[in-house]
């Protein structure tokens, strides 16, 4: 135990805790997408179960490998990196929305050209959105009330990416939105001007409905919740796998409702945990994501600098958020989304990116932790000069 201790200490640097939560998540994940990718290997790879098996072991290997990364990597050099992928994902998304990949209607994948690569540009806005608003909120602490120097840049950036987000992903931008309406609360931005935030950014995520490829989509799917009367599909089936699952669950794939659910190995795959695991494996996941935003939100409170502490908020909130709404989704709180539940759902681009938004937040704390080792000796210096005197 102390040889595993001493090696964990060494190797996995950062917060203990939240490496325990990502790694368990992480097994449940490889567990629960076996299971639900049956139909879906009988469709597309003849059968072969175990290709998705080693696909996506592979796929979480290689995300907490990038965690391990961006975790090795001092925090103070993320904000540079943000505002860099933040002028980066501006003309991508922009490509994207007009050349790009569509998937149900929306052109919502970038495929790098020559290659088989594709990837979500609004992934990538939406980390770099918060690492470089973290940035000019920790820069504007002494003058946060200054409407000229400290809102209007926050304005035109949130607004601009949220916009550009919410013409192909309007689920993704409002989570967006929110998350960065509560780093600003925290970043001690006055009520007065977070109402005239939220004025301009209704604003722009009405324009991106209306101009955008998703907006006619995303008013029905709110129509469809509104309406008790006819449940649709997909919560149909997702209502039936949550209420046969019972205390203890069906047991590990064992579910039936993984053969008629559409998506169960990503946008509905916490009905296929409750189903096989049961409202005891729900409530465990669900706690593992709030410990996991505990353990986000600590660093905020032990953090010694500005710019630490509000990265982290950001990005423990936006991985916690959208999987709160991802979970009301499965049991009838909310309109169908089709967000993945970060480290569960079968995934690529989006898999990796949540893993390196952990390994930012894990880079914080660690950075932390070794600030106040490297400030003890200089205490212990001033206080013996002190007593000598």
């Amino acid at each position: 135990m102390n040889a595993l201790k001493a090696w964990f200490d060494r190797n996995l640097k950062g917060d203990p805790i939240i490496w325990f939560i990502v790694i368990l998540l992480s097994i449940l994940s490889i567990l629960v997408v076996y299971s639900a990718t049956g139909t879906l290997a009988h469709k597309r790879a003849g059968g072969d179960t175990e290709k998705y098996l080693f696909s996506h072991a592979l796929y979480v290997g290689f995300a907490l490998f990038l965690m391990w990364i961006a975790s090795n990597i001092k925090y103070k050099y993320y904000g540079g990196l943000g505002k860099f992928l933040l002028m980066l994902s501006v003309p991508l998304l922009l490509v994207t929305y007009f050349f790009g990949s569509a998937v149900n209607e929306a052109n919502r994948w970038f495929q790098i050209p020559w290659t088989n690569i594709a990837f979500q540009p609004s992934d990538v806005a939406k980390m770099a959105l918060i690492a470089t608003l973290a940035s000019l909120l920790a820069k504007r602490q002494r003058n946060i009330a200054d409407f000229k120097q400290s809102l209007i840049p926050m304005i035109l950036v949130v607004g601009l990416i949220c916009l550009l987000i919410g013409l192909a992903n309007m689920s993704t931008a409002i989570l967006l939105f929110s998350t960065c309406l509560l780093l600003m609360f925290i970043g001690r931005v006055p009520l007065k001007q977070i109402a005239l935030l939220l004025l301009v950014g209704g604003i722009a995520l009405s324009a991106a409905m209306m101009l955008g490829q998703r907006g006619g989509t995303f008013q029905s799917r709110i129509a469809s919740f509104a309406n008790k009367e006819e449940i649709p599909y997909q919560a149909e089936h997702s209502f039936i796998a949550i209420s046969t699952g019972g205390l203890t669950g069906k047991g590990p794939g064992k579910s039936e409702q993984r053969n008629t659910l559409p998506h169960p190995y990503s946008d509905f795959i916490y009905s296929i945990i409750v189903e096989e695991y049961g409202l005891i494996g729900g409530v465990g996941v669900l706690f593992l994501y709030l410990a996991l935003l505990y353990r986000g939100m600590r660093i905020v409170v032990s953090s010694t600098k500005p710019f630490g502490g509000l990265l982290s908020a950001g990005l423990s909130f936006a991985l916690v958020l959208q999987a709160m709404v991802n979970m009301a989704v499965a049991v009838g709180l909310g309109p169908i989304t089709g967000l993945p539940l970060p480290l569960l759902s079968m995934g690529g681009t989006s898999l990796f990116l949540t893993g390196f938004s952990i390994g930012i937040i894990l880079s914080v704390s660690r950075g932390d932790h070794e600030d106040q080792l490297d400030a003890a000796p200089d205490q212990n210096k001033r206080r013996k000069a002190f007593q000598a005197a």
